[in-house]
């Protein structure tokens, strides 16, 4: 199967993801079956798509007349065999819960062929080792971020039994969907961004418990700093213009070591004042590189000003 084959999804959850994402598919002119057990739930999903639509509509995201086309592929129902005829993608987005997800998993998997992919949007549980279904191998994870329907951001992780072509169908079909996938290697709790979110709240929970600053400092703080750097040069390549020396030291200081960075060192790959570090630079000289860099920091200083975005939402 090829991403451009599917024309029908069934989610599974009307939840604040499950709506989100249905909306994403819709809008790519995707049919989509929208199922849970609480009709209230679907009612509340379809008065928020209406707002998220309009909002995009606000935006230039999509015209104003389109909304009513997207509304019309999005069909809601407490009856999840009828709504898996025809379906040729199927996403659970249910609670965080071991047990009720193992349900999902089944009831699926009855209702659908055994070549249609099941994907998850868990953000850590490990679906892999308790999902009994026909065929493991089209099992994957497809975990998204809210809001859904404006964050590219989709991590598509494989268990140990997904076929290649599972994990491949489905980053195509992000792509298609208008995200960004990122594709994990295997299954690791937390993935990529959660895993780094995790740590960051460790440490404004402690900040804040101990009384060190206001949360207004802690946010401020984070904007007027990582919020810049960060949309340019990530976490990891921001390395490079530290210096992996420097960051090796400082490891080092802390009683840490990292035998990736230690082998970069080694090699007198230093980051952009060598033109090589985690990042191969291509000859570039360090003048090139960080005013590439500089630029692009003074356009997202001047948009974060533009937009007032120091201010709390």
């Amino acid at each position: 199967m090829k991403s451009d084959d599917i024309k029908k999804t069934i989610i599974v959850g009307a939840g604040v993801m499950g709506n989100s994402i249905a909306l994403t598919f819709a809008k790519a002119g995707i049919e989509v079956a929208l199922v849970d057990v609480n009709k209230e739930s679907l009612d509340r999903a379809v008065r928020l798509m209406r707002s998220s639509l309009n909002t995009l509509a606000d935006h230039g995201s999509i015209a104003s007349e389109e909304i009513p086309s997207i509304i019309e592929r999005i069909q809601v129902s407490t009856d999840m065999e009828s709504s898996a005829r025809g379906a040729d993608f199927a996403m659970e987005v249910v609670v965080e819960v071991e047990d009720v997800k193992k349900k999902v998993f089944s009831d699926l998997a009855d209702v659908i062929p055994d070549d249609v992919i099941i994907a998850s949007n868990t953000s850590g549980l490990d679906i892999f080792s308790f999902a009994e279904i026909k065929r493991p191998e089209r099992l994957v994870i497809a975990h998204w971020f809210a809001p859904a329907h404006i964050i590219p951001l989709v991590e598509v992780v494989p268990g140990p039994k997904t076929a290649q072509e599972v994990v491949h169908v489905t980053a195509d079909l992000m792509k298609r969907l208008g995200k960004k996938p990122v594709v994990m290697k295997e299954f690791v709790r937390s993935f990529i961004v959660n895993r780094i979110q995790n740590y960051i709240a460790i440490a404004y929970f402690e900040i804040l418990e101990n009384g060190w600053a206001t949360a207004e400092d802690i946010d401020l703080a984070v904007k007027t700093s990582l919020g810049i750097r960060l949309p340019i040069v990530g976490v990891v390549q921001n390395m490079d213009f530290t210096g992996l020396d420097l960051v090796l030291d400082v490891m080092k200081s802390y009683g840490a070591s990292n035998t990736y960075i230690e082998q970069k060192v080694k090699q007198g790959h230093l980051g952009a004042k060598t033109s090589k570090g985690v990042y191969d630079y291509n000859g570039r000289s360090e003048e090139e590189i960080l005013n590439k860099r500089d630029r692009l920091y003074l356009r997202m200083l001047d948009h974060m000003e533009e937009i007032n975005a120091y201010q709390p939402v």
